[in-house]
């Protein structure tokens, strides 16, 4: 039975869609494919006004979310992404944090409770391609709320068998390697972070790469709408020729395809195009 072209990107908290997806998102809206942003936290151990740390005085967990589910909302309005899904699951924190010992953290719901309300939205929308994140959080963040949002969207995946293809966001190390030379020749100070050898996803795992030049203006817009959170602001100090160069293209690896495609991809809906 046909049914309508439909992406839906499962990301872990606000601000998430815009680097690894904001381009692909914005890019199958324009031809006209449905896309579908399912956000499973509210972000609350985000900063707080002032750049206020979780855990230090005048944090509040439900001003921060309040906060950051308005910046999601206009960075999707700059996306042009059609339907916006929040799980409203608290946020966990940092790998390490007291806050991961909270017993409503997202990474402490049973998967299979939430991977249940992934699958309703999954049946709603029938997306033929869904995106998340590899069993590390993605590219080895380890982030324990990327890693729940990876077993919870599989878990939803697998249980409906709706999806045709399952791809991870993917991070090419050779692309790590270039944005950082080109960071550092605009004349942005790392201090003493070097990116590790084995950060980033394995050249030879990536299987598909999307080119979203014509949408990076958008996608910046996207990542400047989460202005509260401090940690994007490197990237936007960027000179925007650096910006076009180093995020003109999202890098994904298929994972599960029940259709044929090529060794190397160039669109997430290859082999389902009519």
């Amino acid at each position: 039975m046909d049914r309508q072209l439909t992406l839906m990107a499962v990301h872990a908290h606000p601000d998430d869609e815009c680097l690894s997806t904001g381009g692909v998102l914005a890019r199958y809206t324009d031809e006209g494919i449905r896309t579908v942003l399912v956000t499973c936290t509210n972000g609350e151990q985000g900063d707080g006004p002032g750049g206020v740390k979780p855990g230090e005085p005048g944090h509040d967990d439900a001003a921060v979310a309040e906060r950051r589910l308005e910046e999601l909302r206009e960075s999707v309005a700059h996306l042009g992404i059609d339907h916006l899904e929040l799980l409203g699951y608290r946020d966990s924190g940092m790998e390490g944090w007291e806050t991961n010992e909270h017993p409503e953290a997202f990474a402490n719901v049973p998967v299979e409770a939430a991977a249940a309300r992934l699958a309703e939205l999954i049946e709603r929308y029938r997306p033929q391609v869904v995106v998340t994140y590899d069993e590390t959080g993605g590219s080895g963040y380890n982030h324990p709320d990327h890693v729940q949002t990876h077993r919870v969207a599989v878990a939803a995946v697998e249980a409906t068998g709706i999806p045709d293809k399952l791809y991870y966001t993917a991070i090419p190390r050779a692309a790590i390697k270039r944005m950082f030379e080109l960071m550092a020749e605009s004349g942005v100070d790392f201090g003493d972070f070097q990116p590790s050898d084995d950060f980033g996803t394995p050249d030879e795992l990536v299987t598909t790469v999307v080119e979203v030049a014509p949408w990076v203006e958008r996608k910046f817009k996207a990542l400047q709408a989460h202005e509260s959170q401090g940690d994007n602001i490197f990237l936007l100090s960027m000179p925007e020729e650096t910006q076009q160069e180093a995020f003109s293209h999202e890098s994904f690896t298929l994972v599960r395809s029940r259709v044929d495609t090529p060794d190397h991809e160039d669109d997430l809906f290859a082999g389902l195009r009519p």
